[in-house]
């Protein structure tokens, strides 16, 4: 079983910068397509940013282009999402979530999550 832990949140003011990391154990990343999403209180889940198994191919949401990063060190089994010019509009928390590449239509493995906080 796959398990996905997120750390590297905190709060950070309006402008600063943070990189979150999701660390897996039980398999290894190289099978499954990851993606970071986002919830503030009281709102659904959103989508940040997804990127292949391989690292070939990257997606954002168009709020976070240019401004955040996704990558991904397979070796280290750990994707890792830089987040840069934080807006306190963004404070929420922060999921990973990986999709198997093979069998999957929809990400069936998340982490806990980790809070990050955006002051003005």
């Amino acid at each position: 079983q796959l398990q996905l832990v997120e750390s590297g949140g905190g709060l950070v003011q309006a402008g600063g910068s943070l990189r979150l990391s999701c660390a897996a154990s039980g398999r290894t990343l190289g099978s499954y397509r990851m993606a970071w999403f986002r919830q503030a209180p009281g709102k659904e889940r959103k989508f940040v940013a997804a990127i292949s198994e391989n690292a070939g191919s990257v997606s954002y949401a168009d709020s976070v282009k240019c401004r955040f990063t996704i990558s991904r060190d397979n070796a280290k089994n750990t994707v890792y999402l830089q987040m840069a010019h934080l807006k306190p509009a963004e404070t929420a928390a922060y999921y990973c979530a990986a999709r198997p590449i093979v069998g999957a239509s929809s990400y069936e493995y998340w982490g806990q999550g980790t809070q990050v906080t955006v002051s003005s």
